[in-house]
């Protein structure tokens, strides 16, 4: 699970490593998802690892999921969840920094994590599963003159046409590997503005138990379906 400290990914890595699943929560503030651990029941705490590794580094990604399938005997699920917002404009004068980190993270991170998972996921052989946490704002952008979507939502939609040559790819493959799209709308996590419910109040918050709740399902469906 990416981005394993908090929100949504926090909420995954819980109920995975709660419901028996080997979990490997990955994250760059590792120290958030070592405290998570200790939350747990102790029965399942050993469930759960804490693995410091940033998306956003190719390298990174690279060394963490060739050390997991080495030590553990592959992966079998990949939730890509790790995103990051940025405030900027598209238009906005040496916007660099936000506009590239928005896509190393929430595009090139999904990509390359994916990949090195597929490395693992067709040595094996096994019924494997990969999530992409998307957005509703990877599918509709609805105008508010108080917000600046910027880069996130064209990122999103990214996400969405990387889920279809995904889905394309590992068809042709001929090995058993599912993908999944969870496109929530806003959930109340870090990654939103603090007056979000100001910004959308025709919107309900979400909550990240809600998102993982649904990655569990989508998990548990029978190899013959794949929610799309």
């Amino acid at each position: 699970v990416t981005g394993a400290s908090s929100g949504i990914g926090a909420a995954i890595a819980k109920d995975l490593a709660i419901s028996g699943m080997i979990t490997f929560g990955l994250a760059r503030r590792v120290e958030r998802v070592e405290a998570l651990k200790k939350d747990l029941p102790e029965n399942v705490q050993a469930n759960l690892h804490a693995v410091k590794c940033d998306v956003s580094k190719e390298e990174e990604i690279v060394k963490v999921f060739s050390d997991i399938d080495a030590k553990f005997n592959g992966i079998d699920v990949l939730i890509n969840n790790a995103g990051v917002f940025r405030h900027t404009k598209l238009i906005k004068a040496n916007n660099s920094i936000p506009i590239r980190e928005v896509i190393d993270t929430n595009i090139l991170g999904f990509v390359f994590c994916t990949r090195e998972a597929y490395k693992s996921m067709e040595k094996h052989g096994r019924n494997s599963h990969v999530v992409h946490i998307n957005s509703i704002a990877g599918h509709h952008i609805a105008y508010n003159p108080n917000f600046d979507f910027n880069i996130y939502a064209p990122s999103k939609y990214a996400v969405t046409a990387i889920t279809e040559i995904h889905r394309q790819e590992f068809i042709r493959s001929k090995h058993h590997i599912k993908v999944t799209s969870v496109s929530p709308g806003a959930v109340k996590t870090e990654i939103l503005p603090a007056n979000v419910e100001e910004l959308f109040p025709e919107l309900p918050l979400l909550q990240p138990e809600d998102i993982s709740q649904s990655v569990l399902h989508v998990l548990g469906t029978p190899p013959r379906v794949q929610i799309h």
